[in-house]
This record gives C-alpha cells, sequence and structure tokens, in this order.
C-alpha cells in the first residue's frame, strides 16, 4: 500500500490540498506561487483551480487520497 502525498478535503467553493510527505511540500514550494493561501498547512483553492492542481500533482508522480 502506498502512502498518500497529499490529503485532498472539498469544502464547497474551496478546495484544501495538505501535503502529507517531504515530497509533496517539494512540489508545492516548486508550482505554487508565494501569495497562495493557507488555513493552517494546507493550501485552499478556489474550485475552478483545483482539477489543474490535482492533475499537476498526478502528472508529477505523487498520490492522493
Amino acid at each position: 500500500m502506498s502512502k498518500s502525498d497529499f490529503d485532498i478535503a472539498d469544502h464547497g467553493s474551496i478546495i484544501l490540498f495538505a501535503p502529507l510527505t517531504a515530497a509533496a511540500q517539494e512540489w508545492v514550494d516548486e508550482h505554487i506561487p508565494d501569495d497562495a493561501h493557507y488555513i493552517g498547512s494546507s493550501l485552499a483553492v478556489e474550485r475552478r483551480y483545483a482539477q489543474d492542481i490535482l492533475d499537476g500533482i498526478r502528472s508529477d508522480g505523487l498520490e492522493v487520497s
């Protein structure tokens, strides 16, 4: 069983991407702008942008739950 790199939580208009591994945090650091919004340690993304981020995460070989 593989460990997830990100936990994704759907909160309606906001999707939270919580990096769970060092690889996930590195991905966020490399791909997400510095002015992004966070709730705690989770990246908070408007629904309209979430699929593109999810596609990028998966295309780079990271696992999501």
